[in-house]
């Protein structure tokens, strides 16, 4: 294969295309990428696959050779700047792209691209547009299950399907798999004008390259805090399904701005289920996170309260469900942006404790496994993602000084700053009175609540008539308006565990 890998190289170093591809994996997905490029033309010219099967090496598809094995012939590639490596192995473990990675970085590939291993692209084409940068994401973490998305969504079919915070890192990736659902349409709600802008723009998009079904798109610029505006437009969209993911949600943020984040995730909340109830909205999931178990943060304990509103409110005609689970890797605002920026800045990487751990999974794993639950779930049920186990922070910034080609440590320093105001060191993912059972779908488990644990839906309507002051001018109560000691006494009271700061302003 020496020599042919040579030719392969030097065939296409006499054309005048700006980039040659070398497609790694001579399966069906990246056989499928090499025809569409083919017919496009002006993307690039695929030079050779390369591929790790026996059966498959020395031979040729649609004219392209195939050469291997990958760890064999890389080194030999006659490669220009403009080459790039395209890994086409959606089913491969994380194990097996980290190898790959590692071996097309030592032969020289400035520009990695990848097919990531995500549900939408089962029993469907998968086309070039799909592809992106290789991500420290995709190397991190256990292997996502492989789930049947066309098979999941049938609910969906037909259907009008409001996903609330579209532009974020859940909602848009919802927006994405939610194409294969072949839902009648897809309503994009967020109060973010850029962030609608941009998945409304990369939907339209992904549609004209043939990802998908046909659905119409809808893009909203709306405020769910404005409780006539929710109403009125739940009841014109007449929408059947309704996936709630906005939230404030970073945790310092929630922490200097406490009643914001009330207002935005408790009422925010409130307003969406009282307008998805009245409206005839069938099923109705909520996105929640681990931060509400025992919560000492803000943002855990407005979480806390989201969950009740939404599971108060299930009947048997309209079934109102809560999906939970914990970090997602490469999120709006998560540590690996943030660690990226440090690393290629040159450092140091902060990490808060060497003993901070945390739950993790990829954004397109967590989004197919809320579809799944949406059509699967029952009403009135918390179900939990199996998050497998908890990741030393150190470790994770570890892992991606080494993918960004540093030595941690060494060329690249890893400095500890102290956890923040409403950070615990670990999360988990159950209380001491939940109990989480499995379910007969994979990584998909149903928290059965007692105790205490059950003991605030009892009181729900009285939490929310205190704190309803705080973020509401009421001439009334003039002094509780935006009273953050009033906020925290409020919250103790039905979310004994939140902190309470000793240097908390009084507004």
């Amino acid at each position: 294969m020496v020599a042919d890998a040579r030719a392969a190289g030097r065939h296409h170093m006499k054309t005048k295309r700006k980039n040659r591809i070398f497609v790694v994996g001579a399966g069906f997905a990246g056989t499928s990428i090499a025809r569409e490029l083919r017919t496009k033309g002006i993307l690039g010219v695929i030079a050779a696959f390369l591929d790790d099967d026996p059966t498959k090496i020395g031979k040729s598809i649609d004219g392209i050779p195939v050469l291997g094995p990958i760890a064999d012939v890389a080194n030999l590639l006659e490669k220009s700047p403009s080459d790039e490596a395209l890994i086409a192995i959606p089913s491969g473990s994380r194990e097996k792209l980290k190898r790959i990675y590692a071996i097309l970085e030592h032969a020289g590939f400035s520009r990695i691209r990848i097919l990531p291993a995500i549900s939408q692209i089962i029993e469907a084409d998968p086309h070039f547009i799909q592809t992106r940068e290789i991500d420290p994401q995709d190397l991190l973490g256990r292997t996502p299950i492989r789930i049947n998305l066309r098979q999941s969504l049938s609910y969906l079919r037909g259907k009008r399907v409001l996903i609330s915070g579209a532009g974020g890192s859940i909602g848009s990736e919802l927006s994405r798999q939610l194409l294969s659902g072949g839902a009648e349409r897809l309503y994009l709600l967020g109060h973010g004008e850029n962030s609608i802008y941009e998945i409304d723009h990369e939907l339209r998009l992904l549609q004209e390259e043939g990802v998908g079904e046909k659905a119409q798109i809808v893009p909203i610029i709306g405020e769910l805090q404005d409780r006539d505006y929710v109403m009125f437009l739940l009841k014109r969209l007449r929408a059947d399904v309704v996936f709630h993911t906005a939230a404030h949600k970073h945790v310092p943020m929630t922490e200097t701005n406490p009643v914001g984040a009330v207002q935005n995730n408790v009422f925010g909340t409130r307003n969406l289920v009282d307008a998805a109830a009245a409206s005839g909205v069938r099923r109705f999931v909520l996105i929640s996170t681990d931060k509400v178990v025992d919560p000492v943060s803000v943002y855990g304990a407005s979480k806390r309260l989201a969950e009740e509103i939404v599971l108060s409110r299930s009947t048997k005609r309209q079934e109102f469900m809560v999906v939970r689970f914990g970090n997602v890797l490469a999120s709006r605002g998560s540590i690996i942006p943030l660690f990226r920026r440090q690393i290629l800045k040159g450092g140091p990487v902060t990490v808060t404790d060497p003993k901070m751990s945390r739950y993790f999974m990829t954004i397109p794993e967590a989004s197919s496994l809320v579809l799944q639950a949406g059509g699967v779930g029952e009403g009135g049920t918390l179900y939990l993602l199996d998050m497998g186990e908890a990741l030393l922070i150190k470790d994770l910034a570890e892992q991606m000084i080494r993918f960004y080609g540093f030595v941690p440590g060494d060329e690249i320093p890893i400095t500890y700053i102290g956890a923040r105001p409403g950070e615990k060191l670990s999360e988990t993912l159950v209380g001491s009175d939940e109990t989480a059972v499995d379910t007969e779908y994979q990584r998909l488990r149903r928290v059965n609540r007692n105790g205490s644990a059950a003991a605030l839906r009892a009181h729900l309507s009285e939490a929310l008539a205190a704190l309803e002051p705080i973020c509401f001018y009421d001439p009334a109560n003039e002094a509780w308006y935006r009273n953050r000691h009033r906020l925290r006494e409020v919250l103790r009271t039905y979310v004994p565990t939140v902190m309470v700061p000793s240097d908390e302003p009084e507004y």
